[in-house]
């Protein structure tokens, strides 16, 4: 469609039936959006470009180099073309100026016979409005139109068949993947030299448009438009930013409809969870929902408390970016929910030294999203199982999730990491605090300090953690603990007096370390029962 004045398009106004173009006559598809008359020679800032100039040439009357001056500022300003009344101010037009004009496709255009510049504004500027509204209707007419095509269509590629028959240029869609369309479709040649021009140009190209697509704060693909023979007009940009709104809307749906069909397939995941699936069966799934063979799997928990934040439409949408953000590191991922969590089998399909490197960045870019930040939720909490080569070991993965997400919950300070296999000793503390009576063993070695801290509001235990994490060192304990060293030391002969003064012998030091945290465990326990108690 035609939505914009060329130069061209004016010469064939009434007032112009006396002119003739004498330079730039390869300039004269340039698009017009205004008409000034200018009789002045410093003129560059007081222009936007696309201006067609009127002239009597009385500024430089017999003055060739502000003559050329004019020209060169118009030039720069991105003017559309300059028209000169032959008469008493201008007789002739000097050839260097004439070359200059040709040099940049500038058109210069002659009035042979006197004209009336006002009727000419007029006309031109009734012509510009006119046009300007006949612009907003048909980019009403295109958006309700597109609007009903949403309605039935299930490929993008429709979308960009009805942008490519409204605008007559060429469609280029880039996805995030590196996946690509062109329409009209283009050979490898082809489609290298477009792909290179689209980068290449400024965001203020007249050949060049692109828009990103942004899905759920994420960016998904990107839209673009490529004119080799003519300029692209603000309704070209306008019709471009609808059809990327069209095109969000639709890969939002899609994306919306897929996540469906998965929590179809939540009992069949439930079961693989349980390890109640065969090699065989699994096999078979994969071969319908996957592409690629995975090399080994995990499985992660993420817990959002409270539950009751999240509308249903909201639960789907953070399940979707989830998904988005796991296949960009290269996983695939099979959802299910279990009460207030989300379990995510998260299969590898890239090098397996680098899958824990790649979840953490994951959990990275969802804590810090925007769709995260927009609507103000508290930071899940992530609990991630052992790593399994075997596909029917995911069951294991997902038992070391369940007991990472059990120690992050009694731990009296936040987890340093979310994954199982970095939490070493506090492994060895849940297991024994399931099988035998850890507070007796715990008081067995502590109960003096604690039984004096209780008494004499005292920090043994404290300096005592501190004094063993310092290997010792009786001037790094004092200055962690901001106290002078013959409080120190006071402190130190009490710990010995309490725990006997072989306390920080091998086996001995171990041991205490070892009940220290027990203990620290076990309080942070008690305190979360005790909260629940009180919920």
């Amino acid at each position: 469609m035609k939505s914009s004045i060329t130069v061209e398009d004016i010469l064939g106004r009434k007032h112009f039936e006396n002119s003739k173009v004498i330079a730039g006559k390869e300039g004269l598809g340039r698009q017009v959006k205004w008409v000034h008359v200018v009789e002045v020679t410093n003129i560059r800032n007081l222009l936007n470009g696309n201006e067609l100039i009127l002239s009597t040439g009385v500024a430089w009357r017999d003055n060739k180099e502000k003559f050329i001056s004019v020209i060169e500022q118009l030039i720069e300003s991105h003017a559309a073309g300059i028209c000169i009344e032959l008469g008493i101010y201008t007789s002739s037009i000097p050839p260097e100026i004439i070359d200059i004009a040709n040099k940049s496709h500038f058109p210069i255009i002659l009035f042979l016979k006197e004209v009336p510049f006002v009727e000419i504004t007029q006309d031109i500027h009734g012509l510009l409005i006119n046009r300007q509204y006949q612009m907003i209707t048909n980019l009403e007419n295109y958006s309700q139109a597109l609007n009903k095509r949403l309605l039935s269509i299930d490929h993008y590629i429709d979308i960009l068949k009805f942008i490519r028959s409204y605008l007559q240029v060429q469609i280029i869609i880039l996805f995030k993947n590196n996946e690509n369309q062109f329409i009209p479709e283009a050979n490898e040649q082809k489609r290298i030299k477009l792909l290179e021009l689209m980068r290449s140009q400024p965001d203020d190209s007249t050949c060049v448009a692109k828009i990103p697509i942004h899905l759920l704060g994420d960016h998904y693909a990107e839209l673009a438009i490529i004119s080799e023979e003519r300029e692209l007009t603000e309704f070209d940009h306008l019709i471009l930013d609808r059809t990327a709104t069209a095109l969000a809307q639709l890969f939002l749906r899609n994306l919306y409809v897929e996540e469906k069909q998965r929590v179809e397939a939540t009992e069949w995941i439930n079961d693989w969870l349980e390890g109640e699936q065969s090699e065989e069966s699994i096999n078979e799934y994969l071969a319908l929902t996957s592409t690629r063979k995975p090399k080994g799997a995990v499985v992660c928990i993420c817990k959002i408390d409270p539950i009751n934040e999240y509308s249903t439409s909201d639960f789907t949408y953070f399940k979707m970016f989830l998904r988005a953000i796991f296949e960009q590191q290269g996983f695939t991922l099979f959802v299910a929910e279990k009460r207030n969590t989300i379990v995510l089998i998260i299969l590898n399909e890239r090098n397996t030294t680098t899958w824990k490197t790649r979840v953490e960045e994951g959990i990275r870019r969802l804590s810090n999203s925007e769709l995260q930040r927009r609507n103000n939720k508290a930071q899940p909490v992530f609990g991630i199982g052992k790593f399994v080569e075997d596909l029917t070991d995911v069951h294991k993965s997902y038992q070391t999730a369940l007991e990472t997400i059990r120690i992050q919950n009694r731990l009296s300070i936040p987890a340093q990491s979310y994954f199982y296999d970095d939490l070493h000793i506090f492994r060895l503390i849940s297991l024994l605090h399931r099988h035998i009576d850890l507070q007796e063993v715990v008081l067995e070695y502590l109960e003096p300090v604690i039984a004096y801290d209780k008494k004499y509001n005292g920090k043994l235990m404290e300096t005592l953690k501190t004094y063993l994490s310092c290997n010792g060192s009786k001037q790094e304990t004092a200055k962690r603990l901001f106290v002078v060293r013959q409080t120190l030391y006071h402190r130190i002969q009490k710990i010995e007096k309490l725990l006997g003064s072989d306390f920080m012998s091998h086996e001995k030091r171990l041991a205490i370390e070892f009940m220290i945290l027990s203990y620290e465990f076990l309080v942070s326990s008690k305190q979360l029962k005790e909260k629940k108690e009180v919920l």
